[in-house]
């Protein structure tokens, strides 16, 4: 048995030829890559930037981290948990009839093509641009972050939900159908108790991703804990910015805890 295992893997095609060209394409590739990177004078004040935020997460200031007004660190992670929450509910929401507009086993092929470029495009923006953008139509504050939380979780939200609904065990419709059961009926027993577990376990992954997004948001002014960061730590209030850090630690573990628990449940059953 071996014997033939070396033979059949001497007798393999070669194609070193093949194999010499990708090596050399990869090595120009990260050649000419390396050639922009400029290297500056600013490393050892780096460290140092470094050296002080890490000083300010072992020592936050107690103050902002248990200020329970709209300053203090609980408030503006509570605002940003229900950005994040609310965010994608509405997302959630809004990419169902778009997911079942393109689900090629349920529509016809251009209507499925059409609403699959819909979804294409609104991914193909980022939630920065989104809140850039929004921003100018609504102004500064939640509002906006929950809008761009909105329309930043239907492209991804929708893609998951096609590729449950293309999955769909037919096979149950059909014997629902010869049993007689109403298009209600088939809905109700056929096709949400196959759906709800996958859409649940999608909503619930990208909550998190709209946690860790709606922080960044608040950099340009769409509400939550990422002003006071950025502020905090353009002024060097170390202190302050350490505390921000520890509640956005803290709060993330938490909400990964809880999200992988609930995930894990619905998988399983």
């Amino acid at each position: 048995m071996n014997k033939q295992i070396e033979k059949a893997y001497a007798e393999r095609p070669k194609n070193t030829v093949y194999q010499i060209a990708v090596s050399v394409i990869v090595v120009a590739c990260i050649l000419w890559s390396g050639s922009a990177i400029e290297i500056t004078k600013g490393g050892t004040g780096g460290l140092k930037i470094a050296g002080n935020i890490l000083s300010g997460i072992f020592h936050p200031d107690t103050k902002l981290l248990f200020n329970l007004t709209a300053q203090g660190v609980p408030y503006l992670l509570l605002e940003t948990v229900c950005i994040a929450f609310l965010g994608t509910l509405v997302g959630a929401f809004l990419a169902i009839p778009l997911s079942f507009l393109s689900a090629s086993n349920l529509m016809p092929a251009p209507v499925a093509y059409v609403s699959r470029l819909v979804i294409m495009a609104v991914r193909t923006i980022p939630a920065f641009v989104y809140g850039l953008m929004f921003i100018r139509v609504s102004g500064p504050g939640a509002f906006t972050g929950l809008l761009t939380m909105s329309v930043c979780s239907v492209g991804m939200v929708s893609k998951m939900y096609i590729e449950a609904i293309e999955d769909l065990d037919t096979r149950i419709l059909e014997s629902l159908d010869a049993c007689g059961c109403t298009t209600f009926q088939k809905i109700r027993y056929g096709i949400l108790p196959q759906l709800i577990p996958n859409f649940a376990s999608t909503v619930i992954y990208r909550f998190d991703i709209n946690l860790r997004d709606a922080t960044v948001l608040g950099l340009v002014g769409a509400g939550g804990i990422g002003a006071p960061l950025i502020f905090a730590m353009n002024a060097y209030r170390w202190n302050e910015a350490g505390a921000i850090l520890v509640g956005l630690i803290v709060l993330v573990l938490f909400v990964e805890y809880i999200s992988t628990r609930i995930r894990v449940k619905l998988a399983r059953g």
